[in-house]
């Protein structure tokens, strides 16, 4: 990867996870979780730095370069992410590994046309916190500490680097994006713990041409968080309500 790449990547995997500070993830072992919808926070992601509370430590960002700082991003089919969050969104994991549903997909703005980006995610850990289901009471309960950490990875959108042009033009899908539960897995899928609790997270990294761009990797990227996109790692899904929605595509087979 060129030095620019590796720089902004070593600082935006470096904040660990956005551990919720809310009293619904302080429950003890054996209390419910509450997995109500998210706070109202709009329809664009939320900036790192100016996350609701419980995402993230409210540090103010760096300052940012021009060619990111007034990025914006929309996330699509937001309806049935928040309908999937209303019930509790369970993500499938697998050995092989399995695409998301519903399919992670923005819309961008504020590029600068002429300049070329890479956009990436990457999951972070909601809390420390492994669960259950209570199936007789059709709820997540705490079921101790969570698992030691899956190795971090992040994944790039395969068409990066592209001209903030190109970017803006179309929905970005992360379709090719899968989750998988292997430790040992080396076809670069997103390692996840099953039982533990995920936020997605998107960033935009700037390009730069300058030999010493490595020195600007704090400036040179923009992350965002969608609230309603948190979801449940599981092998397979607990909740009947969230098994009933419709599904008919092909990300149920991992195809």
């Amino acid at each position: 990867l060129p030095a620019f790449l590796t720089a902004s990547l070593s600082v935006l995997t470096s904040d660990g996870g956005p551990f919720a500070s809310g009293p619904e993830w302080g429950n003890p072992v054996g209390a419910p979780c509450l997995l109500g919808p998210p706070p109202a926070c709009g329809r664009f992601g939320v900036p790192a730095g100016e996350r609701p509370a419980g995402l993230g430590d409210g540090v103010q960002p760096a300052r940012k370069n021009q060619h990111v700082s007034n990025v914006s991003v929309q996330l699509e089919m937001r309806s049935l992410w928040e309908e999937f969050n209303s019930l509790g969104t369970e993500m499938i994991v697998t050995k092989a590994g399995r695409r998301m549903f519903p399919t992670f997909q923005v819309k961008l703005s504020g590029l600068d046309p002429l300049a070329d980006y890479v956009l990436l995610m990457d999951f972070v850990p909601l809390d420390d916190k492994r669960y259950r289901y209570a199936f007789h009471s059709s709820s997540w309960l705490v079921a101790g500490r969570a698992d030691p950490a899956a190795p971090g990875r992040v994944h790039f959108h395969p068409d990066s680097p592209a001209k903030g042009g190109q970017w803006m033009r179309q929905i970005v899908s992360f379709d090719k994006l899968k989750l998988t539960n292997n430790l040992l897995d080396d076809n670069g899928h997103i390692i996840l713990n099953s039982m533990h609790r995920y936020q997605p997270r998107f960033h935009v990294v700037y390009v730069d041409p300058r030999r010493d761009s490595e020195r600007f990797a704090h400036e040179n990227f923009k992350s965002f968080t969608f609230v309603e996109t948190q979801f449940m790692a599981v092998t397979a899904y607990q909740n009947h309500r969230v098994c009933a929605r419709p599904r008919n595509q092909p990300h149920r087979t991992g195809h």
